[in-house]
């Protein structure tokens, strides 16, 4: 009971510390500029750590500057054509992978795994001149098709699939389902969980994303909310308050998405993350 009790009392100080920073964000953002300077406290249980009187304007001013709200629409879109490429891909990756025989499977999988260890920032060159010789600069295939394939996404998904009994697959085809009708009859339906955590983990990948649009995207055309985000703290300088309004507007659709998928997330890992 005692080692229960420790237990929680860890896991409760964790929760804690991992709360803390949010909660300074956003109290910052709902302080007046003169208050993020002479209210300042890392306590959260002291007065100085919240504004005397909150306010909310500073969001709605952060709202409509610099076409704000088109910026988050941009990234919504973004994302979800993003993890419609990622889902489709991956499955089928995946499912090939996991369950058919073809030549040198293995050492393509090996290939696959190893580029989890190029950083990004080696291929930015390559992959710029690739979709500047597609002509897709400043339009949303830049943005999106490029991260339409994952190798953890499907790492992830072939770890799942493997372990989906061959006779339940076997039966189906016996019935007249080809591979295809395969994935979408049992393999999807069976693999909701794994499905979830690659869609939030995706999401979140592409939500974020700040170098590569940068790069590929000069005009306001698809210009995401992260590089709205980091054009608004340029030019709000010193004004805290705007910027931390900014941060929690960004914040807000991830942190919705991760609590829809939590459930998921953590059968996905916790049962078929670390199985090989």
């Amino acid at each position: 009971m005692i080692k229960k009790g420790t237990r929680y009392v860890f896991l409760a100080l964790a929760a804690f510390v991992a709360v803390v920073p949010f909660l300074y964000l956003a109290s910052n953002a709902l302080k007046t500029s003169g208050e993020t300077v002479t209210r300042v406290s890392p306590n959260p249980f002291s007065p100085e750590f919240w504004p005397q009187v909150p306010q909310w304007s500073n969001f709605a001013t952060v709202w409509g500057a610099d076409q704000f709200g088109a910026y988050l629409l941009h990234s919504v879109i973004i994302s979800l054509v993003t993890l419609a490429g990622v889902l489709v891909s991956s499955v089928l990756a995946a499912y090939a992978f996991a369950k058919l025989k073809f030549p040198g499977k293995e050492g393509l999988f090996a290939l696959l795994l190893a580029t989890l260890m190029v950083p990004e920032t080696v291929t930015l060159i390559p992959d710029f001149l690739i979709v500047k010789a597609l002509g897709w600069i400043n339009r949303l295939e830049a943005v999106t098709v490029p991260f339409m394939a994952g190798a953890f996404s499907i790492f992830l998904l072939r770890q799942f699939f493997r372990q989906i009994p061959r006779d339940l697959l076997d039966m189906a085809k016996i019935d007249g389902c080809s591979h295809l009708g395969v994935v979408r009859r049992i393999v999807v339906p069976l693999s909701w969980a794994p499905l979830a955590t690659v869609a939030f983990l995706d999401v979140t990948n592409s939500w974020n994303a700040l170098q590569w649009p940068l790069v590929v995207l000069q005009t306001s055309d698809w210009r995401p909310l992260s590089v709205g985000l980091a054009r608004l703290i340029s030019e709000t300088g010193s004004d805290v308050p705007l910027r931390m309004a900014g941060a929690v507007l960004a914040i807000v659709p991830i942190f919705l998405a991760y609590l829809a998928a939590q459930k998921h997330i953590t059968e996905s890992i916790t049962a078929y993350g670390l199985k090989q």
